[in-house]
């Protein structure tokens, strides 16, 4: 079952390293909206400190709004240049690969 969900499985998350501490996941939210509508935003904290971790995930609507991101190479925000990557479907993490990844 887990393998009919990978092969449908479409990329549209962004992760995102490097977020300065003064940046809040509404400013992070409009930073990543100029490349197409955001459906989720989760920017976690640090419980014991109360700032968060510095790390983040973008959901866009489509797999095209999540290229045009990637597509782009420098994403500054409060002068620091944020690293964008494209997360994995959950039904691919844990060291599952789908039919793609087989044959990198």
């Amino acid at each position: 079952m887990a393998a009919r969900v990978a092969r449908g499985a479409v990329r549209t998350v962004a992760f995102i390293r490097g977020i300065p501490w003064t940046v809040s996941a509404g400013e992070l939210r409009q930073h990543f909206a100029q490349f197409g509508h955001i459906r989720r935003c989760n920017l976690p904290f640090d419980k014991d400190t109360g700032f968060h971790r510095g790390l983040g995930w973008v959901q866009f609507s489509s797999e095209e709004e999540l290229n045009n991101v990637l597509q782009h190479d420098k994403h500054v925000i409060d002068g620091v240049k944020l690293m964008v990557l494209s997360q994995r479907p959950k039904a691919l993490q844990g060291g599952q690969a789908s039919d793609e990844d087989k044959d990198l």
